[in-house]
Order: C-alpha cells, then structure tokens, then sequence
C-alpha cells in the first residue's frame, strides 16, 4: 500500500478516489486490506486534511493504472473528490488511465444526472463554486458514470462486493499487461524489420 504521507519509486496499479470522511474506516479501509492479501498495488490517501496537496495527488493519478471512482451518497460534498475525478476523466480520455465506477449505495443514475440525495450535495457545493468548475465536474460526473461499473446490489454484501472489485480489478491489470506486452513485441518486431531493410539497401 501507498499512503498520502509516503515517497515512491515504483508504478502505481491502482488509484482509490473516495469521499474519507464517509468511507476511509469502514468500506474503504475493508478494499485497501483485500487489495493487500491479493498484492496489488495502490494508493489512498489517508490524510484527514485531505486535498491540501492536489498536486501530489495529481501525480498519483498519473502513476496509476486503474483508478477506483468510488461514488457514495457524500462524494459530491468535495470539491477534492471532484477535482481528483476531472484529472482522472482527462487520463482516460487520452487512454492513459482505467477509470472504474464504483456506486456505493448510490445509483448510477443519481451520479449522472446529479439527483437525489447525491444531487443535493453537489448543489451545495455549486453554489460556492465558480460555473467554469462546475461544469468540469458535471462532465467529469456524466462521463466516468457511464463506464460499465460496479453497484452495491441489494441483495449483496459488502464483503462480497469488495471480493467483486478485487476480481475487476485483476482482470483489468491482467488485460493491460497483455496489452503492453503485444506493444512491446510489436517494437521488436518493428526494430527488427527496419534492421533487415536497412541491411539490404548497403
């Protein structure tokens, strides 16, 4: 695991974007200790000052393979949530980064459409927010909730929705290693066909 307080070399795999105060001890806290028995790698911030320091946050999400949007009932109550998530929408829009949605106890719907008890918080904070933010962050939120994700079923638990993502998440890093290794055949055999031609014209 990688805290907000530590410094490091390596990639990052994943990137957890949550709403701390509403989730860091319980759900999140019950993820970060699945993530580690099964060895993957992320980040989450565990500052109670958390979004003091966007930039290194930022940078986060730039190491980062995966990010886990992980949308709740008061996600929309930080601006540092919703900040995090428009860095994250610009990475996936230029393929540089996975973004999953996860919708814990809210619905998809809500997100996107910013209804319900999730709406009242975002216009909340739009009403001390400039226009220009805020429509950052309803395309941020209109965007990443489309993506197939992943909800808190009724009829599931939360250990059986942690041991679901843990899976997606598996998948995902397997399917981008794959990718990366067909990239890196390829420039061989690119390399290696530019070598044989050049040969052949001396």
């Amino acid at each position: 695991m990688f805290s907000s307080t530590e410094v490091r070399s390596l990639p990052l795999q994943v990137f957890l974007n949550y709403r701390g105060e509403e989730l860091r001890n319980s759900f999140v806290s019950h993820l970060a200790d699945d993530f580690k028995r099964h060895g993957i790698d992320f980040f989450v911030d565990n500052s109670e000052l958390r979004g003091k320091d966007l930039k290194t946050l930022f940078e986060r999400i730039e190491e980062s393979r995966i990010a886990l949007a992980i949308f709740s009932t008061r996600y929309a109550e930080s601006r540092w949530c919703l900040d995090e998530l428009v860095k994250m929408k610009k990475r996936a829009d230029k393929k540089k980064l996975h973004v999953i949605p996860i919708f814990y106890k809210v619905r998809a719907r809500d997100v996107k459409e910013q209804e319900g008890e999730f709406g009242e918080h975002f216009r909340k904070l739009a009403r001390a927010s400039s226009g220009n933010q805020i429509k950052k962050w309803k395309e941020a939120l209109e965007r990443i909730s489309e993506k197939m994700g992943l909800p808190l079923k009724d009829n599931s638990t939360e250990a059986g929705f942690v041991k679901e993502i843990v899976e997606e998440v598996q998948r995902v890093l397997a399917a981008i290693g794959l990718e990366e290794e067909e990239n890196r055949f390829g420039r061989v055999i690119r390399f290696i066909k530019v070598r044989k031609l050049k040969l052949r014209r001396r």
